[in-house]
């Protein structure tokens, strides 16, 4: 596309290039020939948008020329010409759901754990972020910024070789190799039941962290009431565990679990079944059906 110049300043430039230059120019036909405008007008035509950046919309039933006229790209009959079919419709027949039941169940009030690995842990040994000197609790690691506040941490074993700083921990849940490894560095972890609430109260310095639960017994109130009028500020105490399972996950010494200490020599971890082997209290059975029953594992 030329230039679009003034018809005047084009007749100008025209009278100009029949003269005869002078031999030595003046500075006004210099400045005259620099006032010649040369600048494109075309850039404007040539504007676009960049790649991608703008897509047209398909607008359908708006006549044949443009491909979606008439039926709109839906076909010619059909239910799915005239409505919509959910994708769970399964042509009218009863549905599987319904005809085979549904397996298993979703537990929504299972507790969420903030999740721990070992090589992260020593990464923030290493870079002086937790004190290996000291008992690691779950305040610790909140207030560092390994994990967050939730219903309890768990301690896996992702970078179990990395580990080489010996420390002693205290989280809620921790698997097999991670206490394997843990312990193979020289250190010690210890699993204790904890509650979000308990967690936060930790952070905030609302409790003061233990690894002995409530004394139980009449012999221990005193002590205890002693203890609590003797001290200046309130402390909220951490919850112990009250479900069976969490009984007795803390109750196995294989989960390291912190009331391991209150089982018997050969007592079972479990609340339900017995030790093979243990004999029962007989009452007012009969001594056959005493016999019966102590040869019964469970």
């Amino acid at each position: 596309m030329p230039p679009r110049l003034p018809f005047a300043q084009a007749a100008q430039c025209c009278r100009r290039a029949l003269e005869v230059p002078p031999k030595q120019p003046s500075l006004v036909s210099l400045f005259a020939a620099l006032s010649v405008q040369t600048r494109s007008a075309s850039i404007l035509a040539n504007l676009s948008d960049n790649k991608d950046a703008y897509h047209k919309r398909i607008r359908r039933g708006r006549g044949a020329s443009s491909g979606y006229g008439k039926t709109a790209g839906r076909g010619m009959k059909g239910t799915k010409a005239r409505n919509k079919v959910n994708p769970w419709f399964q042509g009218g027949q009863t549905p599987l759901i319904f005809k085979h039941g549904q397996k298993g169940f979703v537990n929504h009030r299972a507790p969420v754990m903030a999740e721990l690995n070992l090589d992260r842990l020593q990464t923030w040994i290493d870079t002086g972020r937790l004190d290996p000197t000291k008992t690691i609790t779950p305040r610790e690691l909140v207030k560092a910024g390994l994990v967050g506040i939730k219903d309890g941490i768990k301690l896996l074993a992702r970078g179990k070789n990395e580990i080489k700083t010996p420390i002693d921990i205290v989280v809620s849940r921790a698997s097999a190799a991670a206490i394997l490894a843990v312990e193979a560095a020289g250190g010690k972890i210890t699993t204790r039941y904890y509650t979000k609430a308990a967690i936060k109260n930790l952070v905030s310095g609302k409790s003061v962290h233990t690894d002995k639960p409530l004394p139980i017994g009449p012999e221990h109130v005193e002590s205890v009431l002693q203890q609590a009028r003797t001290s200046r500020k309130h402390f909220y105490r951490l919850p112990d565990p009250t479900s069976r399972w969490d009984i007795e996950y803390y109750r196995d010494p294989a989960h390291r679990g912190y009331l391991s200490h209150t089982l018997k020599t050969g007592e079972s971890p479990s609340l339900y079944f017995k030790v093979p082997g243990e004999k029962p209290l007989v009452g007012k059975k009969s001594k056959k059906a005493a016999d019966a029953s102590e040869e019964r594992l469970f």
